[in-house]
Protein backbone atom coordinates (compact mmCIF):
# COMPACT_ATOMS: atom_id res chain seq x y z
CA UNK A 1 0.00 0.00 0.00
CA UNK A 2 1.28 3.51 -1.16
CA UNK A 3 2.37 6.03 2.31
CA UNK A 4 -0.03 8.49 0.56
CA UNK A 5 -2.70 6.15 -0.19
CA UNK A 6 -5.98 7.03 3.17
CA UNK A 7 -6.27 4.35 5.61
CA UNK A 8 -10.24 3.31 5.34
CA UNK A 9 -12.05 5.43 8.59
CA UNK A 10 -12.62 3.47 11.12
CA UNK A 11 -16.23 2.42 13.77
CA UNK A 12 -15.71 4.17 16.10
CA UNK A 13 -15.31 1.58 19.61
CA UNK A 14 -19.26 2.15 20.95
CA UNK A 15 -18.50 -0.69 23.95
CA UNK A 16 -18.05 2.11 26.33
CA UNK A 17 -21.75 3.02 26.18
CA UNK A 18 -22.54 -0.22 27.87
CA UNK A 19 -20.39 0.49 30.79
CA UNK A 20 -21.14 4.27 30.47
CA UNK A 21 -25.13 2.90 30.62
CA UNK A 22 -24.34 0.09 33.95
CA UNK A 23 -23.18 3.24 35.62
CA UNK A 24 -26.09 5.43 35.44
CA UNK A 25 -28.37 2.46 35.93
CA UNK A 26 -26.17 1.84 39.26
CA UNK A 27 -26.52 5.74 40.22
CA UNK A 28 -30.46 5.79 39.54
CA UNK A 29 -30.84 2.95 41.55
CA UNK A 30 -28.84 4.24 44.57
CA UNK A 31 -30.45 7.56 44.66
CA UNK A 32 -33.90 5.64 44.59
CA UNK A 33 -32.92 3.89 47.50
CA UNK A 34 -31.32 6.76 49.34
CA UNK A 35 -34.85 8.63 48.63
CA UNK A 36 -36.98 5.51 49.88
CA UNK A 37 -35.03 5.22 53.25
CA UNK A 38 -35.06 9.13 54.28
CA UNK A 39 -37.00 11.71 55.46
CA UNK A 40 -38.60 14.31 53.38
CA UNK A 41 -38.03 17.55 54.70
CA UNK A 42 -41.53 18.97 52.62
CA UNK A 43 -40.23 22.77 53.61
CA UNK A 44 -36.85 22.78 51.94
CA UNK A 45 -38.14 20.73 49.19
CA UNK A 46 -40.50 23.61 48.72
CA UNK A 47 -37.45 26.10 48.62
CA UNK A 48 -35.83 24.48 46.43
CA UNK A 49 -38.23 23.49 43.83
CA UNK A 50 -39.89 27.39 43.98
CA UNK A 51 -35.86 28.11 43.76
CA UNK A 52 -35.41 26.18 40.59
CA UNK A 53 -38.75 27.21 39.01
CA UNK A 54 -37.96 30.72 39.19
CA UNK A 55 -34.41 30.25 38.22
CA UNK A 56 -34.42 27.70 35.63
CA UNK A 57 -37.98 27.56 34.25
CA UNK A 58 -38.15 31.64 34.62
CA UNK A 59 -41.69 30.97 36.04
CA UNK A 60 -42.98 32.68 39.86
CA UNK A 61 -42.26 30.55 42.62
CA UNK A 62 -45.14 28.17 44.14
CA UNK A 63 -44.42 27.80 47.73
CA UNK A 64 -48.05 26.54 48.98
CA UNK A 65 -46.52 25.91 52.53
CA UNK A 66 -44.92 29.17 53.01
CA UNK A 67 -48.15 30.61 51.80
CA UNK A 68 -50.26 28.59 53.97
CA UNK A 69 -48.02 29.68 57.39
CA UNK A 70 -48.10 33.71 56.10
CA UNK A 71 -52.27 32.85 56.01
CA UNK A 72 -52.99 31.55 59.18
CA UNK A 73 -50.26 33.67 60.46
CA UNK A 74 -52.72 37.05 59.72
CA UNK A 75 -55.67 34.86 60.77
CA UNK A 76 -54.21 34.30 64.15
CA UNK A 77 -52.62 38.22 64.77
CA UNK A 78 -56.39 39.53 62.90
CA UNK A 79 -58.42 37.85 65.60
CA UNK A 80 -59.35 38.91 69.12
CA UNK A 81 -57.20 38.15 71.65
CA UNK A 82 -55.30 35.47 68.25
CA UNK A 83 -51.98 36.54 69.38
CA UNK A 84 -52.30 35.28 72.90
CA UNK A 85 -54.01 32.03 71.88
CA UNK A 86 -52.42 30.78 69.22
CA UNK A 87 -48.72 30.51 67.20
CA UNK A 88 -47.85 29.60 63.58
CA UNK A 89 -44.80 27.79 62.59
CA UNK A 90 -43.17 25.03 60.39
CA UNK A 91 -41.05 21.91 60.98
CA UNK A 92 -40.20 19.76 58.49
CA UNK A 93 -43.39 18.52 57.28
CA UNK A 94 -45.47 21.45 57.08
CA UNK A 95 -47.11 23.98 58.93
CA UNK A 96 -47.83 23.74 63.12
CA UNK A 97 -50.69 25.94 64.29
CA UNK A 98 -49.90 25.55 67.77
CA UNK A 99 -52.94 26.04 70.14
CA UNK A 100 -52.32 27.59 73.89
CA UNK A 101 -54.62 25.47 76.19
CA UNK A 102 -54.89 27.83 78.72
CA UNK A 103 -57.04 30.07 75.61
CA UNK A 104 -58.76 27.23 74.74
CA UNK A 105 -59.66 25.42 77.26
CA UNK A 106 -61.74 25.76 80.86
CA UNK A 107 -58.84 24.69 83.42
CA UNK A 108 -58.74 21.43 83.74
CA UNK A 109 -61.32 20.54 81.11
CA UNK A 110 -61.25 19.55 77.72
CA UNK A 111 -64.47 22.00 76.57
CA UNK A 112 -63.13 24.86 74.25
CA UNK A 113 -64.61 28.15 75.23
CA UNK A 114 -66.56 29.60 73.29
CA UNK A 115 -64.87 32.87 72.52
CA UNK A 116 -62.22 30.72 70.78
CA UNK A 117 -65.05 29.65 67.87
CA UNK A 118 -64.26 32.32 66.08
CA UNK A 119 -60.52 32.07 66.09
CA UNK A 120 -61.13 28.26 65.12
CA UNK A 121 -63.50 28.89 62.38
CA UNK A 122 -61.31 31.52 60.38
CA UNK A 123 -58.53 28.51 60.70
CA UNK A 124 -60.65 25.87 59.34
CA UNK A 125 -61.81 28.27 56.41
CA UNK A 126 -57.84 28.92 55.32
CA UNK A 127 -57.59 25.46 55.57
CA UNK A 128 -60.00 24.46 53.31
CA UNK A 129 -59.10 26.05 50.53
CA UNK A 130 -59.34 24.08 47.31
CA UNK A 131 -55.09 24.83 46.93
CA UNK A 132 -54.85 22.98 50.19
CA UNK A 133 -57.35 19.63 49.33
CA UNK A 134 -54.29 17.58 49.26
CA UNK A 135 -52.88 17.98 52.96
CA UNK A 136 -53.30 16.01 55.76
CA UNK A 137 -54.62 17.78 59.71
CA UNK A 138 -52.82 15.67 62.60
CA UNK A 139 -54.66 17.47 65.98
CA UNK A 140 -51.72 16.50 68.78
CA UNK A 141 -52.49 16.87 72.96
CA UNK A 142 -49.41 17.95 74.63
CA UNK A 143 -49.38 18.39 78.42
CA UNK A 144 -47.22 19.85 80.81
CA UNK A 145 -44.96 17.54 83.25
CA UNK A 146 -47.34 18.33 86.37
CA UNK A 147 -49.16 14.76 87.03
CA UNK A 148 -52.74 14.76 86.45
CA UNK A 149 -54.84 12.40 88.41
CA UNK A 150 -58.55 12.75 88.49
CA UNK A 151 -61.94 10.67 87.94
CA UNK A 152 -62.17 12.34 84.76
CA UNK A 153 -58.76 12.52 83.16
CA UNK A 154 -56.43 9.53 85.34
CA UNK A 155 -52.97 10.63 83.47
CA UNK A 156 -51.58 13.60 81.07
CA UNK A 157 -52.32 11.13 78.30
CA UNK A 158 -55.76 11.65 79.20
CA UNK A 159 -56.30 14.72 79.44
CA UNK A 160 -54.01 15.59 76.01
CA UNK A 161 -56.20 13.08 74.32
CA UNK A 162 -59.83 14.48 75.42
CA UNK A 163 -58.38 17.87 74.26
CA UNK A 164 -56.73 17.00 71.32
CA UNK A 165 -60.84 15.22 70.18
CA UNK A 166 -62.64 18.16 71.39
CA UNK A 167 -60.26 20.03 69.17
CA UNK A 168 -61.15 17.96 66.32
CA UNK A 169 -64.86 17.66 66.48
CA UNK A 170 -64.48 21.42 67.13
CA UNK A 171 -62.85 21.72 63.67
CA UNK A 172 -64.61 19.14 62.15
CA UNK A 173 -68.44 21.15 62.57
CA UNK A 174 -67.16 24.07 60.86
CA UNK A 175 -66.04 22.24 58.07
CA UNK A 176 -62.70 20.22 58.49
CA UNK A 177 -62.82 17.44 56.62
CA UNK A 178 -63.22 13.95 59.00
CA UNK A 179 -61.23 11.74 56.25
CA UNK A 180 -58.19 13.80 56.06
CA UNK A 181 -57.58 14.03 60.07
CA UNK A 182 -55.36 12.11 62.65
CA UNK A 183 -55.78 12.81 66.77
CA UNK A 184 -53.16 11.75 68.49
CA UNK A 185 -51.97 12.76 72.01
CA UNK A 186 -48.27 12.83 73.74
CA UNK A 187 -49.27 14.26 76.97
CA UNK A 188 -46.19 15.68 78.69
CA UNK A 189 -43.17 13.87 76.24
CA UNK A 190 -43.27 16.01 73.49
CA UNK A 191 -42.72 19.21 75.06
CA UNK A 192 -41.66 22.61 73.33
CA UNK A 193 -39.07 23.95 75.84
CA UNK A 194 -37.76 22.60 78.76
CA UNK A 195 -40.70 21.89 82.22
CA UNK A 196 -38.39 22.56 84.38
CA UNK A 197 -34.62 23.60 85.60
CA UNK A 198 -31.90 20.74 85.92
CA UNK A 199 -32.35 20.54 89.45
CA UNK A 200 -35.89 19.80 89.07
CA UNK A 201 -37.31 23.69 89.94
CA UNK A 202 -40.54 24.00 87.47
CA UNK A 203 -40.55 26.76 84.73
CA UNK A 204 -44.13 28.16 84.81
CA UNK A 205 -44.20 30.34 81.73
CA UNK A 206 -42.31 27.13 79.65
CA UNK A 207 -44.42 24.53 81.36
CA UNK A 208 -47.80 27.15 79.36
CA UNK A 209 -46.01 26.89 76.44
CA UNK A 210 -45.79 23.21 76.24
CA UNK A 211 -50.09 23.08 77.10
CA UNK A 212 -51.18 23.10 73.96
CA UNK A 213 -52.72 21.21 71.10
CA UNK A 214 -50.87 21.35 68.15
CA UNK A 215 -52.47 21.05 64.49
CA UNK A 216 -49.93 19.96 61.96
CA UNK A 217 -51.06 20.41 58.59
CA UNK A 218 -49.08 18.58 55.69
CA UNK A 219 -48.55 17.53 52.41
CA UNK A 220 -50.10 13.81 51.58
Amino acid sequence: MSAFEKKAPQEPDGSWMETYGDMVTLLLCFFILLASVSKVDSVLYEQVQSGMTSEIGKQPPQRPIESMRKELTEVVNAAAGGSDAADVATDDRGVVLNLDAGALFQPGSAEIKSELQPLLKEVVETLVQPRFETYRFEIQGHTDDTPVQTAQFPSNFDLAAARALSTMRAMVALGLPAERILVTSFGPFAPRVPNRLEDGTPLPANQGLNRRVAVHVYPR
